[in-house]
């Protein structure tokens, strides 16, 4: 499945990135592009004139950098926002700072780890008793740069964390989704899908060598084939989703990565301050707030989001902008569906 809305340029300028086929020749590193020249919106401009009262939002990671800028923005629009958290008691500090500065008493959070499938199904459920609709699903919490490891259910971290873990959670819910009427899933890709691609045959590294940035690659891949897959399954139940490109921006996200790695694709200069050009957390958000809110979308899944606009293919020119085709393949997008859904034991 294609985007329904024809691609446009995007305004500013966003992430890199890589062959959604095979990975890179040489040893990968994470892909950081400079911001914009002119300053990026912030999701709090997106946002601003949308009413989303009544409507309630899903957002993992929502408690620090990109997650919680997303989950500020859509609470100050008035929606009831749940925050899934691994660490649910420091996330309840935030939440109720959040409550506090927007106003918005409906902001809550529950336990969510999305490294184990029984946290997920745990939380799912607990949001299913309610028998709410869940109008806005945003697959944002994620992990890079880590070594080689493996989730409670065995999937190599990454993979486990940023896809399959997201992946059970919108099939666990897709009641509720469905039950909104019109429904938005945002999966909170990176142009680090350029780096390397998806290796069907050996998802978990049992067979190939490890890299990190390979992995984490790999992982933003998946989230965008994810978006293909499942509007092209649920567009008819009213559930469309996308992926997102936040642009680079310096947050918790990069913990595990070196300050020589940090150096080397530009994060931070020599002195070890952060790029200047760099997006802070709520520029990064903003991409995603669009993704939630824009009346222009009404109609569109299966697409690749960034700059606050309908991404097309990358060109092969530099900077690398835009997806690579073979992130948005239809036919890839199937076989990765029915991986997940073995793996997760998902019908």
């Amino acid at each position: 499945m294609r985007p329904v809305t024809s691609p446009v340029a995007s305004p500013v300028s966003s992430h890199a990135a890589a062959s959604a086929t095979s990975p890179v020749a040489s040893p990968a590193s994470p892909v950081a592009s400079p911001g914009p020249a002119a300053p990026a919106p912030t999701a709090l401009d997106v946002v601003s004139g949308h009413d989303l009262t009544g409507r309630t939002a899903v957002v993992t990671g929502g408690a620090s950098g990109i997650g919680l800028e997303t989950a500020r923005a859509l609470a100050l629009a008035g929606a009831r926002v749940v925050i899934g958290a691994r660490s649910p008691r420091t996330a309840e500090a935030v939440a109720a700072d959040l409550r506090k500065g927007t106003g918005n008493p409906a902001v809550t959070v529950a336990a969510l780890d999305l490294r184990s499938l029984r946290s997920v199904r745990e939380f799912a459920d607990g949001l299913l008793r309610h028998g709410d609709p869940v109008h806005l699903l945003v697959a944002n919490a994620g992990v890079m740069g880590l070594p080689l490891g493996r989730t409670a259910d065995g999937f190599e971290t990454h993979l486990g964390v940023n896809h399959l873990g997201h992946f059970a959670l919108a099939v666990r819910l897709l009641p509720a989704l469905r039950s909104a009427g019109h429904a938005r899933v945002i999966a909170v890709g990176s142009s680090a899908h350029h780096l390397g691609g998806l290796d069907l045959d050996d998802p978990h590294f049992e067979r190939r060598p490890y890299d990190p940035y390979l992995a984490y690659a790999q992982s933003k891949t998946a989230n965008a084939l994810f978006a293909v897959a499942l509007t092209g399954r649920y567009r008819a139940h009213g559930v469309l989703a996308n992926t997102v490109s936040p642009g680079a921006a310096l947050t918790g996200l990069q913990r595990h990565l070196s300050t020589e790695t940090k150096l080397a694709v530009g994060l931070v200069g020599p002195d070890g301050t952060p790029d200047p050009r760099l997006r802070t957390a709520a520029q990064g958000a903003a991409t995603s707030v669009w993704a939630a809110v824009a009346p222009e979308l009404a109609q569109t899944g299966g697409a690749y989001l960034e700059d606050c606009a309908v991404a097309g293919p990358w060109h092969g020119t530099a900077p690398a902008r835009g997806y690579l085709p073979a992130a948005l393949d239809p036919e890839r997008a199937d076989r990765l569906w029915e991986l997940s859904a073995a793996l997760v034991g998902a019908d």
